[in-house]
């Protein structure tokens, strides 16, 4: 018998499940007390929690049967995820459950801004008649432009669509083949954003979408565009966006999310055109039912040792397995982030070769870490469990090879992304003494330390092309740690990488560029 401890409110649709099971036992001890949590826990094979159970380091330690916590709901703050990976307890969360209520409330607000519904509603109340105050616009014809197009932008596509919008995106990860599924047009940011008539953020907020709507971004959009965020706060600039509304640039905004919350008395919110809303993407009965019982079936799976997804962790591994892996973990994920940062375009296909004597272990662990440092660049909350089912949702397929062949070294890793118009290889091994190294790009041989600010550089194989580089990097003051250079002709196609105390200014890539021999330049941190 599976005994689920239950300490804060839940749907009973949710714990329904558990209940009808023969063997499990439902234990609700709603809001206890730290002495109670610590005794109860005790005897538990599964906690379900919310936001408000502290599951601490502390609490774990009282916890010898616990497989599995349970959070129905996306965040996982309240739990010390850390402390539950080291105890070997899965730590789950709900992250799909909230997806149409938040794709509805974004294409409420949409709506809301094109009429003016919550700005007619006020001065209906205080009893004034402004029928010409506001003058709306329709939705029907209108551009939406959809930056991120996973689950929440997929069905605000759907809705735009039946209003007759005409929808454009950017994802990284988008394909055309999903786009045309969508009946959408995959377009650039940039493109995106000069086209679109109203703009909707639904993208994580990670390093490269923080203020990603921003001052330029913002001058390069349509005079009158309005925007919407209901994903992050912080993927747009308050500041930025608080100039564009009082220039006249941005007739309306809507927000659901803010850089810091509560907000306060937002300077935004003293423009008429601005519409707020206090984070309520998920609140709706549904999404609370549907992230209960989202997490109450994957903690069955889990009890019954089959297969689950939404966990944000991994169990322990088998000490044999674990101890051969190790030396290979940073390596494969380093790989992995390497190929992904390179390869131009939405990758459709992730192939993990091992070949030597990686090619007889079970690797499948560094396939997740190759996997998440693939899909990292442009996601959040992507980890070793969950990797393979983000990929999978995102229509990219997934292969593994692998050949006794040693390839000059007794192991060797092979990551290869292929998106619709590229193909990025990259090789590696780990040198006895000296750690992880990239050994091959694309078939070019090379020794690279995978970290760092680094340039890659394809140039044509000319005498001086490396020291014109290495002239103007020094004119810019800055310092190269390293440079690798390969080639497979004299005198043909040739590559330079280099590592940098500091990166490039846009300005210095120019520069860079402007250069005969080179063909291309590429910034990118590991």
């Amino acid at each position: 018998m599976f005994q689920v401890l239950v300490t804060d409110p839940l749907s009973t649709l949710g714990l329904a499940q558990l209940e009808a099971e023969s063997d499990i036992e439902v234990i609700q001890k709603i809001n206890p007390t730290t002495a109670e949590l610590y005794t109860a826990i005790q005897t538990a094979d599964a906690l379900l929690v919310r936001s408000q159970t502290q599951v601490t380091a502390k609490i774990l330690d009282a916890a010898p049967r616990l497989k599995a916590i349970g959070r129905a709901g996306v965040g996982v703050d309240n739990i010390d995820v850390q402390a539950a990976t080291e105890h070997g307890v899965i730590v789950l969360n709900a992250p799909d459950g909230n997806t149409i209520s938040t794709a509805e409330h974004a294409f409420a607000l949409l709506i809301s801004l094109a009429r003016n519904i919550p700005q007619a509603h006020a001065f209906t109340q205080a009893g004034m008649w402004e029928r010409k105050r506001f003058l709306g616009t329709e939705c029907r014809g209108k551009v939406l432009g959809i930056i991120g197009m996973g689950r929440v932008g997929s069905e605000l596509a759907k809705r735009a669509l039946a209003f007759q919008m005409d929808v454009i995106a950017f994802d990284p990860y988008l394909t055309t083949e999903r786009a045309r599924k969508l009946n959408i047009n995959k377009l650039s940011f940039t493109d995106v954003i000069q086209q679109a008539d109203f703009i909707t953020v639904h993208t994580p907020l990670t390093k490269a979408t923080h203020h990603l709507i921003n001052r330029e971004a913002l001058a390069q959009m349509k005079e009158g565009v309005r925007i919407i965020n209901c994903a992050r706060g912080g993927i747009v600039d308050e500041n930025a966006l608080e100039e564009a509304l009082a220039s006249g640039k941005v007739a309306g905004v809507a927000l659901d999310v803010y850089e810091v919350e509560p907000p306060g008395r937002h300077p935004l919110f003293h423009y008429p055109q601005v519409i707020a809303t206090p984070h309520l993407g998920a609140s709706t009965t549904e999404a609370q039912e549907s992230v209960a019982i989202d997490v109450c079936r994957e903690l069955i799976h889990i009890l019954r040792d089959q297969p689950f997804r939404n966990a944000v962790n991994l169990p322990s591994l088998p000490p044999e397995v674990r101890e051969k892996i190790r030396p290979y973990q940073q390596l494969a994920e380093k790989m992995g982030k390497l190929a992904a940062l390179t390869c131009i375009g939405a990758p459709a296909r992730i192939t993990l070769s091992y070949a030597g004597e990686l090619a007889e272990w079970d690797t499948s662990y560094l396939t997740r870490l190759a996997l998440k440092g693939a899909l990292s660049p442009h996601l959040s909350g992507i980890n070793n469990v969950n990797a393979p089912y983000i990929a999978e949702q995102r229509g990219i397929i997934i292969t593994e090879q692998r050949s006794s062949k040693q390839h000059g070294f007794t192991n060797q890793l092979t990551v290869s992304i292929e998106s619709e118009h590229h193909h990025r290889t990259i090789a590696g091994t780990l040198l006895n003494g000296l750690g992880p190294r990239c050994t091959q790009i694309d078939g070019y041989a090379i020794d690279l330390i995978p970290e760092g600010d680094i340039l890659l550089i394809h140039h044509h194989d000319r005498p001086g092309a490396i020291g014109r580089v290495g002239s103007l990097l020094g004119d810019l003051e800055i310092n190269i740690a390293t440079m690798q250079v390969g080639r497979k002709d004299r005198g043909g196609n040739a590559i330079m990488l280099l590592t940098m105390d500091r990166p490039l200014q846009p300005e210095g890539i120019g520069s860079l560029e402007a250069l005969d021999e080179i063909q291309s330049v590429l910034q990118f941190e590991l």
